[in-house]
């Protein structure tokens, strides 16, 4: 490990002193141009991967940074066209939104906007959504059909944990909170379908009336193209759903062969060149992943975690910066536990205390603990397909008993105290002790509850009707009064605006926090990662993935705050 740490240093030292001493003139944007943006893949809820990550191949991309270049050509007189080139996308409904929102923007600027579809998985519902944003849709005439209607689907792990011997105990508050049936039962509840279904129909009412918006088109006659589909390009041509069917090359060639010019390299120009002049500078705070205590920025796996020490000091730092007018904590979460979602949460009380303003803004799933620690800023805007809402609170307690037996392992078990048994894992709880765990519970529920009254300014009661643990997408939760506006991070900057009498239009700059890593940190955090991704990724399905990310950092034994942590509607 050592002589590896000193070999990848020298390649790192060795690849930065090339960055640097190359010359960079920087992209040059003719006029006539055609910038073609790639839209595919997954992207993530954080600053730009530092260079060192570039370097060794990190392909993630920063979400905003998406929308930031799509806002700057909505300004750039220079470019005649901007095709947006789709690939088969891993974002949630949250997400797809914002990118519509955007790409109408630019349209309504103007800007002459063309989606080209190129998917290849059979369904491709959510590219086709984001696509119809566009004054015009093309297709590769090898694509697959994107209009095929939504679906949801949800696992059941109680009977795989039966087999194994383990049994599942659990405590929870709120008949919504069916994060523990997917995890113990074998089926779904009556409540859980309840939740899905409305979930569902909440998204399917926007994605019908999104395309029929885009397309000019009535709502009836995309719900009859749905009930034909699937289809081929031609024949979604045929109907309206598209304009054209070619290659890429035939496409930039029918709009007159100008001057080409890449997404990646479109995002080395200065934003001062096409105007960009802020008049004041707004934090962005992310809280992107499982809630955690403590500091960092991933777990083992990568993935990233919404840790609140290292948040509590993003958002500590940014209060008490002089520069910094305003904050957006823009939260991507699923929530988690309880406890560090209470220290966030007080940190953004502590932040709100300067006076500057404090809007959080929701990207695909702000829900449970994602929630919690929005309750009390000054606004809370989420996009129309964000999944947010699930006030409610639950404990997961195995039982390794069964477990045991099977592997041959006996076991004894010693307490001091009439409720120790609760630090068992081989054995059942008393009946004492289960009853002085819901009391636990209960207590943080209450708590989740009065956080959530006080920050929206709701009773209690009408908080627990609306808590329970259900989730809601963000057109439902606006009309309960859960979050103040529908709309993207845009929308959630112009709040701020707003509050602080500045004009909508206005530029205002955002300061990502907390501050970019050194060079040796980020060394060493890329060493860290390369060990841990070291061992061999299990070819499982996409949800299961999910679950396995879901487990790693679930506190176990401790009142956690998550909703049913699939809800992926494709």
């Amino acid at each position: 490990m050592r002589r590896l740490r000193r070999i990848l240093i020298v390649v790192v030292l060795g690849a930065l002193a090339l960055w640097f001493l190359l010359p960079d003139s920087g992209p040059s944007v003719e006029p006539g141009s055609i910038l073609v943006l790639e839209i595919g893949g997954g992207y993530v809820e954080a600053s730009e991967p530092s260079l060192l990550s570039r370097l060794f191949g990190d392909g993630r991309r920063s979400f905003v940074g998406l929308l930031s270049e799509l806002r700057k050509a909505q300004r750039d007189d220079r470019l005649a066209a901007v095709v947006l080139r789709i690939r088969n996308l891993d974002v949630g409904w949250g997400k797809a939104e914002e990118i519509r929102s955007a790409v109408e923007e630019l349209r309504a600027a103007g800007r002459q906007t063309l989606a080209y579809l190129e998917v290849e998985s059979l369904g491709a519902n959510l590219e086709y959504y984001v696509a119809t944003a566009a004054e015009a849709v093309h297709a590769a005439p090898g694509a697959r059909s994107g209009l095929v209607g939504l679906a949801a689907e949800y696992l059941f792990l109680g009977g795989m944990f039966e087999k194994l011997g383990v049994e599942l105990e659990v405590e929870r508050i709120g008949r919504y909170k069916t994060a523990t049936d997917m995890l113990a039962g074998r089926e779904m509840s009556e409540a859980h379908r309840e939740m899905a279904d409305a979930l569902l129909d909440s998204i399917n009412a926007q994605f019908i009336a999104g395309i029929a918006a885009g397309r000019n088109l009535t709502p009836e006659f995309v719900r009859d193209a749905i009930d034909h589909a699937p289809m081929t390009p031609q024949e979604m041509q045929g109907l309206g759903l598209i304009d054209g069917v070619a290659y890429y090359d035939e496409l930039i060639d029918r709009l007159g062969g100008g001057p080409v010019i890449l997404g990646s390299d479109y995002a080395e120009v200065d934003p001062a060149t096409v105007g960009f002049e802020p008049v004041a500078q707004f934090a962005l705070v992310y809280g992107t992943g499982l809630v955690v205590t403590g500091d960092g920025s991933s777990t083992r796996s990568g993935q990233p975690v919404l840790a609140s020490d290292t948040v509590t000091a993003a958002l500590k730092e940014a209060a008490e910066d002089d520069d910094i007018a305003a904050i957006i904590f823009r939260i991507d979460s699923p929530g988690g536990s309880a406890l560090a979602s209470d220290i966030v949460w007080r940190a953004t009380q502590t932040a709100r205390e300067t006076g500057k303003p404090l809007i959080a803004s929701f990207s695909d799933v702000a829900a449970s603990g994602g929630y919690y620690v929005a309750a009390g800023a000054d606004a809370i805007v989420a996009s129309a397909g964000s999944i947010t809402g699930s006030i409610g609170v639950y404990v997961l307690r195995p039982v390794l008993r069964g477990l045991l037996d099977k592997l041959g392992i006996g076991v004894e078990a010693l307490t001091r105290g009439p409720h120790a048994d609760l630090l068992l894992s081989s054995q059942p709880l008393t009946p004492a002790t289960r009853g002085r765990l819901r009391t636990e519970i209960q207590s943080v529920y209450e708590l989740f509850v009065e956080r959530v009254a006080d920050g929206r300014n709701l009773s209690t009661e009408r908080v627990d009707q609306l808590g329970r643990g259900r989730v809601w997408t963000g057109v439902q939760a606006v009309e309960s009064g859960l979050i103040d506006e529908v709309g993207g991070l845009r929308v959630a900057v112009g709040r701020a605006k707003a509050s602080l009498g500045l004009d909508l239009d206005a530029d205002v700059a955002l300061i990502t926090f907390p501050q970019p890593m050194s060079l040796a940190e980020q060394i060493d955090d890329l060493l860290r990662g390369i060990a841990a991704s070291a061992g061999p990724e299990l070819p499982l399905p996409r949800v299961a993935r999910s679950i396995l990310a879901w487990l790693e950092s679930v506190p176990e034994g401790a009142p956690a705050l998550v909703p049913p942590f699939i809800v992926e509607i494709r």
